[in-house]
Order: C-alpha cells, then structure tokens, then sequence
C-alpha cells in the first residue's frame, strides 16, 4: 500500500472515531491544511459511510428474516449475504447468539449476547464495525483484546473469548457487567463521602494491574468504570480498554493514530500530554490524572474544566487550559456552585453546604491536586500511591500530598506570562549593567571588611569551642568521682557531685548514664521526687547508646517520677518529649512503656491524638503475643497499657476485660495496678459495688507495699516505679469513686 493511501486511511478512521461535528471539523482543519486534496477526499469517504449506516439501518427490516426463524439449513450464499452487513439482534456469531445492542464507539459494536455452551451465561461481545475494518482500526480493536487478555482483576471486566466472523471481522467476548456509571451509582444511592473514596480506592488498585501487566488505559472516566452489585456489595468494574495502550510497545505491532497527532481520550478527563502534539510520550502517569479528574467529581459533582466548553473552543483551546489553566480544588469549586446545585449536590452525599466545603478543604484538596499536577513529575508516580494517600485519610493519618511552596509557584506564574517577565529582566539586565562598576568597587571593600569579620568569629568560635571541651572534661571529672562514691554506697556526697554539673547534656555515655541512672533511683526510692525527676531529665540525654530496653526503662521512670512530683506542666513537656523522641517504634514492648506512662494522667484530646498511631502498632504487636502465665509473660505486660489507653479512649469495657484476664497472672505490681483501671472502669460502666469492692482490694495491696519501703525487689515483688505508677492511678480511682458517691436508690 502506497503512502498516500495508508495516510487517508488513517485519517479518515481518526475523523470517523470522532463522533462530536466540532471535534472532527478541528481535527480535518488541522491535519489537511496543507493537503486539500486529501480534505476532500476523507470528507466524501465520510460523506459515503454515513449515508451507507443510514441506508442499511432502514432496509434492515426489510432484507432479513428474523434471526430466530433462520434454519440451520438455508444455502450458504443467504448466511454470507447476512454477514455483509452488521449483525443483528438474533445472529449467531461462533457460540453466542446476539440478544441486544448495548452500545457503540468509534470502531466496534458492543452486543448483549447469551452463550449456551459449554457453560450458558450472558456475555457482552464487540466486533468491529462494518467499514471500520482498515489495518490501523484492527491494530487498535487487536491491542483491547489483548489489553484484556493480559488481565486478572476483579475491578477489571474479564475478557472470556475472542475470534473472527466468518468473514474474517475481529470479535472478542468479555464479562458483561450490569452496572451504573460510577457517578451515577454514589449519587442515586447518596453515597457518603467515605463510601464513594472507599469505591474509588478499588478502581486505583484496578488501574495499578493494568500498569503492572503493561497497559496504559487512557479514557478513564466515569462511562467506563460501571458498578456491579455482588451479593448486594457494590464492585466497581473499569471496562473499554479500547484505546488503551501498552507501556512496552507489544500489545500491537502496528502503529495507529500516532502519526495524525490526534486526541486520544475524552478531554475533560484528559492529561495535559495527552493533548501535546507528540512532545512527550505517554505514561502510566497519564492515567493517575485522569483518576484524580474522576476523584475530583465523585467529591465535587463536576469535573475540574468544563468539557462541553473545551470542545467548543477547538482543539488549540483545549490544549491551552489543559497545559496553562490551573483548575480550582474540589472545595472551591463545591462553594461556587448555584444555590440549588449546591443543596443538591451536597444531599447527594448526605451532609449540609457547609460540611461538605469543611470536609474537602485540607487533605482531600491537596491529595487531588496532587492527582492533577501538570507537570507529571509532580504527581503520585503510580496508582497505589493515589490508593494509599486516601486510605490514609480514611484512617486520619497524615498524608503525603501537601500544597505546592511559594518558589514553585512561582515559577507556574513566570511560564505562564514569559512575554511580562521576559520584559522586566530585559529591563533589570540593562539597571544591573549601568551599575555594574560602581557595585563592583563596593563589593570589593565590602569583601574586604566581611574577610575580617569572619576572622574575628572564627577566633571567638574557637575559643568557645575550647571553653567548652574544659566544661565537659570537668563534668566527666565530676562523673567518674560520683561513680566512685557510689561504689563506697556514699550516695549524698555522689548526688551532691552529679547537681553541681551545670553544663549542657553530655555526649552519650553508657558509664555516665549508670551513675546518673542509680542515684535517681536512690533519690526516688527515699521520696525526693523533684530531685529524682532531675536526674532522670540529665538521664534520659546521655543513655542514646544504650539498647531500646535500657533506654525506654529510663522514660519510663522519668514520667512516673514527674507525675508522682505533682508538676503536672513538666510532665505534659515528658509525654511531648516521649512521643517526638519514640514515634512509633518497631519494638513492641518499647511502644507499652512509651504508651503507659504517657497515659498515666487523664491526657487531652491532642495527646491522645499523638499517641493513637504508636497505639495502633503496639495494639497490632500485643494481638500476636501467646499467652504464657508466669511473672514473666509478655501478654501479661502488655494487657496493661492496653487496658489503659482504652479506658482513656472510653472503652470502658474493653479495659475491664484486659484487667480481669490478668488477674490471673503472679506478676504482684501488675496486679494492683489493673485493680485500679478495673475499679475505675466499673465505676464508668455503673457497676458501683464492684467499683468500690476494687478499690479496697487495690488499696491494701498498694498501702502494705509503700509500708515496708520501696526497695529494689525481684520480678515477683515488681520494681519500685510499677508500685509509684499503681499509687499514682490509686489517687485517680479515689477521687473518681469516693468523692462521686452514686446516685441513691
């Protein structure tokens, strides 16, 4: 085939794809400037097939039997005369009878058909058009069925079968999915904000297949992303791979469309390099915009452009707002819709006007705008992280998508007017050079004095650096001569050394932090609390080279000595400290400690805020743990923090559970302590007897203990610290039971 003959083929299934008048119009302008020939001669091929369609559309009555009524021994001729034409409803194409005509696109017929063997279900079948069979049509209809081919998902429509007519047109089967455009489906049945990001987490994990099997989609839009219900679940299904395209080049070895430079896609739901002319290769970054366009209406209600009004402004005016215009977030674009629009489309989600601009304003914002950068760069690099960004909002954690800084809009706004500033450095080059030698002689002088300066700050730099290595060699002085008074259990005299050490913290050091470590102990076991909470506080920033185990001991005792001081401001400061310093660990038990002194005061909504991702792991960490009665079972240390950050996140009840399975257990200072969260718990449940009943139980434990000193103990006897936490909690419970006397009778 010639050149010329391959090149209006081309163009003329390009144009015949494009159904919109506008469209085709902007299309043939563009291609054909400089080949009127070629205009003329695409245009009377189009002229023809319509007419062609129309004809046969109003004689098919007329020329046929009813399918059904066909015997299976009518002349071949009749059968072949039949095909010459498009099917119709009642045909038999291999094993599917054609049932109904479902819909139609640029180049294939879609049917509802009815398979009898070897398995009888209702299919959905495509099959080109009739006079839509030219090479660079069937590379495309080919690259779909192997688009399907390639993939197993079960957002994804499956693909069942393919072949050929008896006269050779492609056809391929696919699952049929009964559904509802999936913005149709969330607002007939007013889905929630949450429901609809739930649906639209799983059209990304269909997307991310498709990428990982090689395919680009390319039309992303809410006509082909149906929804199915399976036993009355909602299941989204991404359906029409048909211009879908392979990443690696092998879905097709033919090449269509590409050399007109045409639209491929739908343009609101079109990324910007889908409408350059050639520029820049298409990837799988393409579609993460055209999901955040779909995102951006499953929120809003609309898309972020108009499409009617881009079609209408021609094909350079697309390609203009799609790669200049910046779209307005999904709240903006919520709180400027009519006052009936607005009532509408906010009862469509089950809320007022106002929620719902609160609800999308911040993170929901930010991840779609993310989702629509320009440039691709910018944009979540695949469709799990689109995916993982909302789940992470679903779950209130922080996301990943934040507004773009000052600088790069910026430079957003110098490309956007290059002719405006432009101008202006023309102007500032020629201001700069006119000035050029007497700056010059100012910024040799000024050099001159700032070398000066700079010499006088490095001498003094030094010499601060020098004052303060003979502070820190003094203060190690000081370190090893209270090391050495504690051997000779002199513990005042090394007390009385480690508070005389005014410097900042030392540099971690593991001979240092024993010291420091056994005389906070002393100081706390003998009651002076501010003094212990002192050393703690040195303790805590020198012991970094120690293991998890040592160091969160440490933060441990540090917050139970500070709330047990009364200072309730400086430990508000620890658990901030705590919390910054530990995150979220990956160590389960460094997580309880960190969790259960940071709870061990009735904390405030942003504290619990704080702790509710470290929570979260050490929750995940405790469900794994086997139980193993004994005083030293790790379930049974970890049932207590649980225990106590759901009695202060108000599950009562849950608390209540954790406590009474660990009674069972023989550690004597977890006992206590569980007595009384179990004791407060009855208390906010109502059980008033078993409240009381207890906190005298507790009470006696915790008083016989305290009577006989606070000394280091073995395991059974538990460390001092468990019995000062237990106390701590035993004031709390006083105060909650004794001084809130139920309700009488």
């Amino acid at each position: 085939m010639s050149a010329t003959k391959q090149l209006k083929d081309v163009v003329f299934s390009t144009a015949l794809d494009l159904t919109d008048p506008l469209l085709r119009k902007s299309f043939l302008d563009q291609i054909c400037a400089d080949d009127p020939a070629l205009r003329t001669e695409v245009e009377e091929m189009l002229s023809a097939q319509g007419e062609a369609e129309r004809f046969f559309a109003k004689g098919q009555a007329a020329l046929f039997l009813a399918a059904d009524e066909v015997q299976t021994t009518a002349p071949p001729d009749l059968f072949l005369e039949r095909n010459i034409l498009d099917e119709q409803v009642g045909t038999r194409i291999g094993r599917y009878k054609l049932r109904q005509k479902i819909g139609e696109g640029g180049c294939g017929v879609v049917y509802l058909a009815e398979q009898a063997e070897p398995i009888r279900r209702r299919v959905a079948l495509k099959i080109i058009k009739l006079g839509m069979d030219t090479k660079s049509v069937i590379a495309r209809f080919e690259a779909e069925r192997q688009a399907l081919a390639l993939m197993d998902h079960p957002n994804i429509a499956r693909a069942l079968d393919a072949g050929a007519t008896d006269l050779g047109r492609p056809y391929f089967v696919m699952e049929w999915v009964q559904g509802t455009k999936v913005n149709e489906y969330c607002d007939q049945n007013q889905l929630d904000t949450r429901t609809r990001l739930r649906l639209f987490i799983q059209i990304c994990h269909a997307i991310q297949h498709a990428h990982q099997k090689g395919i680009i989609h390319r039309d992303i839009k809410p006509s082909n992303v149906m929804v199915t219900l399976h036993d009355a679940v909602p299941v989204p299904k991404v359906i029409d791979f048909g211009i879908a395209k392979a990443t690696d080049g092998r879905l097709t070895d033919h090449t269509f469309f590409t050399a007109c430079e045409q639209f491929i896609g739908t343009p609101a739901y079109m990324s910007p390099e889908q409408a350059e002319r050639g520029r820049l290769d298409i990837d799988t970054r393409s579609d993460i915009y055209s999901l955040g366009v779909l995102l951006y209406e499953l929120l809003a209600g609309r898309t972020p452009f108009d499409g009617k009004k881009m079609v209408e402004s021609g094909v350079e005016g697309m390609r203009q707002t799609l790669r200049e215009m910046e779209p307005p977030t999904p709240s903006a674009m919520v709180s400027t819709l009519p006052g009936e629009e607005l009532t509408k489309t906010a009862g469509n989600r089950r809320t007022e006007p106002a929620k719902l601009i609160g609800l999308l304003r911040g993170d929901l914002d930010w991840i779609v705008m993310k989702a629509l950068e320009k440039d691709r760069a910018r944009r979540y690099q695949t469709a799990n992280g689109l995916a993982l960004d909302v789940q992470r909002y679903l779950d209130s954690e922080p996301v990943t998508a934040r507004p773009p800084n000052q600088f790069y809009r910026f430079q957003k706004l110098v490309r956007r007017n290059k002719m405006v500033f432009g101008a202006v450095a023309a102007a500032v080059v020629a201001l700069v050079a006119g000035l050029g030698s007497s700056t010059w002689l100012f910024l040799r002088e000024r050099a001159a004095l700032q070398e000066q300066a700079r010499s006088r700050e490095a001498a003094e730099e030094s010499a601060k650096r020098e004052a303060e290595l003979r502070r820190q060699a003094e203060a190690r002085e000081q370190i090893n001569q209270a090391a050495i008074l504690i051997t000779q259990q002199r513990y005042d005299a090394a007390d009385r050394l480690l508070d005389a050490i005014k410097i900042p913290p030392l540099q971690p050091d593991n001979a240092a932090a024993a010291a420091f470590r056994l005389v906070s102990d002393l100081l706390a076991i003998h009651g002076r609390w501010k003094d212990a909470a002192d050393r703690f506080s040195a303790l805590v920033k020198i012991d970094k080279l120690d293991d998890w185990n040592n160091v969160t001991l440490d933060y441990q005792t540090y917050g139970t000595v500070v709330a047990e001081s009364g200072d309730t401001d400086r430990y508000q400061r620890f658990c901030q400290e705590a919390i910054a310093n530990f995150g979220v660990s990956t160590n389960g038990r460094a997580d309880w400690r960190i969790l259960k002194v940071s709870l061990l005061m009735p904390p405030d909504q942003a504290l619990i805020a704080s702790l509710s991702p470290l929570a979260k792991v050490a929750g995940n960490y405790f469900d794994q743990l086997p139980r193993h009665p004994g005083v030293s079972d790790p379930w049974a240390w970890g049932a207590l923090p649980m225990a106590l950050w759901k009695y202060r996140c108000g599950d009562f009840a849950g608390a209540l559970n954790l406590c009474r399975a660990n009674l069972d257990g023989e550690n004597r200072s977890i006992i206590p302590t569980d007595r009384m969260i179990l004791a407060m718990s009855y208390w906010q449940l109502g059980q008033h007897e078993q409240a009381q009943a207890e906190l005298a139980v507790g009470r006696g434990i915790i008083q016989d203990k305290f009577k006989n000193g606070l000394d280091q103990g073995d395991l059974q006897q538990g460390f001092w610290w468990d019995w000062v936490f237990a106390r701590i909690l035993l004031r709390e419970a006083t105060a909650l039971i004794e001084k809130n006397p139920p309700p009488a009778g």
